[in-house]
């Protein structure tokens, strides 16, 4: 795992800059750091290396090719590079490699098939930038699923990019606004989704793309971007070819695929380990470990004295079954609230997933002992984890006897009516206008109108989940599993993993990501996930070969904290309120702050929790410590 940055036709001074970028994401590569600069000052590479595979310096980036042609930066992990290295080899494309590294083999067969059939054969998890010295073109490449973040845009006259938008903002001369027009996203969902950041002209490439810009730049409406992999496609070609055997046989072959991604995984040249939080996934992911080791694998949890979020006292008893080495760490309130003040350098843009602290946290706490962990994100958003999925289908069964023509003017007359000022009446109002369950979804969102005025320009964004095509699959559930899929999982969940992880400079893998598992996750019948309530059947039936179903069998919890409890205590409601100063708020003119103070006068006089106060807080955060 590293950082990489970098700019093409920089008129300042390239070399210290370079370093400046370089600088700024020390945390993501604490090991090591190189640079390249081409002859004709075009283009700029810069890399900082956490040390994971072939620790000599034959691992060392950025890394020029055998015949000089390429020069790459890669952060990230190339699981098959054996496989592709043998390939090069038999094909007698190399003659041999200097060391053992996959950023070595990603180079070689760069050259050896050309960009778009290279990056194909890879099976992994990374950002990539490639300079060709020959054609003088840079390119930009991002995983499949988005588990690694590489930035773009233009700064001045010229082009750049990073691993973190805050690499971007050091440079000389970076006076990009605040994109105003994605505030209305960020306030409804949390985060800021791709290809939009909190900056104007800086952009998320998209996961599964490959950006390509030709030198000397001039604009980016010269960039090309296209996509290798396609997420919706392959949901909907798994859809159409629906695996054909029995439940059992399912699980025996997401067994076999899963333990092939669990084993390219643990494959490290330093010590790995992985999060285990008592859930379905990340236990899975924990019994396979095992069940490959010969030793003891490293498990890691943490707690909470809090009542309703400890769940460390159901790790230690899978821990102790499976027969981990494991260990946990309670921490306190105070331990959770010194980590708030670090978030907006931590994130380098406004997020606001509250589970964002236990995971810097663990992950802290992982690291003092590993530099690697395997963590069980995906499960939920592909084998239908979340009770929302259950919730949508019940509801929409119901809506769906009564036809549109008469469930919209129906949905109007309420939203337009006194009833719209009760919270269930304009909840109902909202949902009666979807056109199906992906907009049943969306809706649900947004049945609080004050979430719209929060922001007083009201910029308007495409996105994801609005240009969901109503009906792309025929299964409810799974519309809805791959709306999650395209946008919250990549901008919230990894985004909170990677960064929070990576601020401690430790690497983390998620098996449940790998190509073949997730394309054989969307062959599956809706039938295999979920009954009734129960979601994940299928991953349980692998699970319950290694863990007994009674130490699992118990209500599904978030990875979460208190927030609005603790906002009541007088330390942090007075940190909310200098956050939210009227006079604050009119200097830096951006929200409304009439609206902020009534979303937090109902919190504290009525007691009425909105997840926005959070976003608000966050935000503001974020703008204090960019003003100094």
């Amino acid at each position: 795992m590293c950082g990489i940055a970098g700019f093409c036709s920089f008129k300042g001074d390239q070399i210290s800059n370079l370093e400046k970028m370089k600088e700024r994401m020390h945390h993501r590569g604490p090991d090591a750091g190189g640079s390249f600069f081409s002859e004709d000052g075009l283009a700029a590479l810069g890399h900082r290396r956490l040390s994971i595979i072939d620790l000599s310096e034959n691992g060392s980036q950025p890394m020029e090719s055998h015949s000089g042609r390429y020069v790459i930066a890669f952060n990230g992990e190339i699981y098959n590079h054996k496989k592709i290295a043998q390939r090069l080899i038999q094909e007698k494309k190399v003659g041999r490699f200097r060391g053992t590294s996959d950023t070595e083999v990603l180079l070689e067969a760069f050259e050896a098939y050309g960009v778009m059939e290279a990056i194909s054969l890879c099976k992994g998890m990374f950002a990539i930038a490639l300079y060709d010295k020959k054609e003088k073109a840079l390119y930009l490449l991002r995983d499949r699923i988005g588990e690694k973040p590489l930035y773009y845009g233009q700064v001045g006259g010229s082009f750049v990019f990073a691993s973190e938008i805050g690499s971007v903002s050091v440079l000389d001369g970076f006076r990009n606004p605040i994109n105003k027009a994605v505030l209305d996203l960020y306030f409804t969902h949390g985060y800021i989704p791709a290809p939009y950041s909190i900056y104007e002209n800086i952009y998320k490439l998209e996961a599964g793309c490959v950006l390509k810009v030709k030198l000397p730049f001039q604009s980016l409406d010269k960039v090309q971007v296209e996509s290798y992999w396609s997420l919706k496609e392959t949901a909907r070609a798994g859809q159409a070819a629906l695996f054909e055997g029995s439940r059992e046989e399912a699980a025996d072959e997401l067994e076999r695929l899963l333990k092939e991604a669990v084993s390219g995984q643990m494959a490290a040249d330093v010590p790995v380990g992985a999060f285990l939080s008592a859930g379905i996934d990340s236990s899975t992911v924990v019994a396979l470990m095992q069940s490959l080791h010969k030793g003891r694998v490293r498990s890691f949890t943490i707690g909470m004295e809090e009542e309703g979020y400890d769940e460390a006292v159901y790790a230690r008893e899978i821990a102790k079954h499976l027969g981990t080495e494991h260990t946990e760490l309670y921490i306190t309130e105070q331990d959770a609230k010194a980590v708030i003040p670090m978030l907006p350098g931590m994130f380098g843009e406004p997020f606001a997933d509250s589970s964002q602290i236990p995971t810097y946290l663990v992950s802290k706490m992982t690291r003092e002992h590993v530099t690697v962990s395997l963590s069980g994100d995906g499960g939920d958003e592909l084998f239908c984890g979340y009770t929302s999925y259950a919730s949508v289908e019940r509801i929409w069964n119901k809506m769906k006897k009564v036809p549109y023509w008469i469930r919209k003017p129906c949905s109007g007359l309420v939203l337009h009516s006194p009833l719209a000022g009760k919270e269930i009446y304009r909840i109902k109002g909202k949902l009666l206008g979807a056109r199906g369950p992906s907009d049943l979804y969306i809706n649900s969102y947004e049945t609080d109108p004050l979430i719209h005025q929060i922001s007083r320009e009201a910029g308007v964004c495409s996105y994801k989940y609005s240009e969901y095509t109503p009906g792309y699959l025929a299964e409810t559930n799974h519309n809805i599993m791959l709306m999650d899929m395209l946008m919250y999982h990549p901008d919230d969940i990894l985004v909170k993993v990677d960064r929070a992880a990576m601020a401690v400079s430790l690497e983390t893998r998620v098996p449940m990501l790998d190509k073949d598992v997730v394309e054989f996750a969307w062959r599956l019948p809706v039938s295999y996930k979920r009954e009734g309530t129960t979601g994940k059947l299928v991953l349980r039936d692998v699970l319950y070969r290694y863990v007994p179903r009674e130490l699992m069998e118990r209500p599904k919890k978030g990875f979460s904290i208190p927030v609005d409890k603790w906002l009541r205590q007088k330390e942090l409601r007075d940190w909310a309120e200098g956050l939210i100063d009227r006079k604050l708020l009119r200097q830096q003119g951006i929200l409304d702050e009439d609206v902020v103070w009534k979303i937090w006068g109902d919190f504290v006089d009525r007691g009425l929790w909105r997840i926005q106060i959070w976003y608000i807080l966050m935000f503001q955060q974020w703008m204090v410590q960019e003003a100094k």
